[in-house]
């Protein structure tokens, strides 16, 4: 636990820092550092797609660790949108999942939002929530007007 603790202090200032790190522990299978992305409070949450609602870091911790014992987990963040305010941000975003399935590699999506706080030790990431993969990019829809005049 002391190392997760040390390699923490080394993450970035922002929440975005943090979210690059998660991605890519998540990439090398690297169960300490994707741990150091999470905040250090009992109330953190992650739903993995079809999932059940996990709750703490020994339940997240353990999940991860199952997954990676199946080898690495290729998630790409894309299209992020964000809201943030001076000490908490969200992240919702589309990861596009490489796996290997029985015809070779394929492409998959998933839906997910990232949730983060700015904690003592810095911003870090407090809940992590993932929809059901897709095979196709969805399309997204946005009360936003797409010109602006």
């Amino acid at each position: 636990m002391r190392k997760a603790k040390l390699q923490a202090a080394t993450l970035g200032g922002n929440p975005d820092d943090i979210e690059a790190a998660f991605y890519d522990a998540l990439r090398q299978g690297d169960i300490e550092r994707l741990m150091a992305c999470w905040a250090d409070e009992e109330e953190i949450v992650c739903v993995h797609p079809g999932g059940p609602r996990l709750i703490g870091a020994g339940a997240i911790r353990a999940t991860f660790e199952a997954m990676f014992a199946n080898g690495t987990v290729q998630a790409h963040p894309t299209q992020v949108h964000k809201v943030e305010s001076l000490a908490s941000a969200m992240h919702h975003l589309l990861e596009r999942v490489e796996v290997l399935g029985p015809d070779g590699p394929q492409t998959a999506y998933v839906l997910a939002t990232n949730v983060y706080h700015k904690t003592p030790q810095g911003w870090r990431m407090v809940a992590h929530h993932a929809s059901p993969g897709t095979p196709n990019a969805p399309a997204e829809v946005s009360s936003s007007p797409s010109t602006l005049h």
